[in-house]
């Protein structure tokens, strides 16, 4: 049986040695940071000096149980290094992601990293992103507008798709750490994703999209053959 949680930590391992003292690291979202973030308060409690800036309120509860020193960006605007996962990973390294809820201020730290490397279990790797449903943030004002507004971009992009909101476990709509809502679009395929993501930013109502464009710089992926790196060309 495949263990999907043990190549999350391989991932993760992997990525924890690019950690140096007195860097100040970026903390991404979701199951396979969460073994990250796990595994660097071990080096924390060892002894490694560094910051981390949380990229949700989980992670941020995480790193601080853990004893990770944390600031805000804010306090340190440019970071050296983030880890962060995704939902999907195309060979160029363009991304999903969002699948966690915390894709703005995943955007926000990621842009401004020094590097991102992007840690995941190799069934994240895909040749063509849009399998996974793409998640666009939204404020709740106009919310049918908005929502018909991005099935006409993606449409006009080349990738239409139905739309849905976002519901919590308890039924109500989900709603992000920066207090929005979030509509899931089922694209399939992404022919042209920077296209898409323009039209898409460009529309009143989206906070933001979960298409990362040219912000990765390093994917560590683990699977069956064992853990590899890929480089953005």
């Amino acid at each position: 049986m495949v263990n999907v949680d043990a190549y999350k930590r391989q991932a993760a391992a992997a990525a924890l040695d690019l950690v140096r003292p007195a860097m100040r690291v970026g903390l991404g979202t979701g199951s396979t940071c969460a073994q990250f973030v796990e595994l660097l308060g071990e080096r924390v409690r060892a002894g490694l000096d560094i910051v981390g800036v949380a990229t949700s309120e989980a992670t941020r509860r995480q790193a601080d149980r853990l004893g990770i020193p944390l600031a805000t960006l804010d306090d340190v605007p440019i970071l050296d290094l983030t880890v962060d996962g995704a939902d999907e990973i195309a060979p160029d390294l363009n991304l999903i992601k969002g699948g966690g809820g915390a894709l703005l201020y995943e955007k926000i730290v990621a842009a401004a990293s020094t590097r991102v490397v992007i840690i995941a279990d190799e069934s994240k790797w895909v040749t063509l992103l849009g399998r996974f449903p793409l998640p666009i943030e939204v404020i709740a004002f106009g919310l049918s507008a908005t929502r018909r507004a991005i099935e006409i971009a993606a449409a006009a992009a080349g990738s239409p798709g139905p739309t849905r909101l976002r519901r919590a476990a308890d039924g109500h709509a989900f709603v992000t750490d920066a207090g929005h809502l979030i509509i899931d679009v089922a694209l399939t395929r992404i022919i042209e994703p920077r296209i898409l993501a323009d039209r898409l930013a460009a529309l009143p109502g989206v906070v933001e999209h979960g298409l990362f464009i040219g912000l990765a710089h390093t994917a560590i992926l683990a699977g069956p053959d064992g853990v590899r790196f890929v480089e953005r060309l």
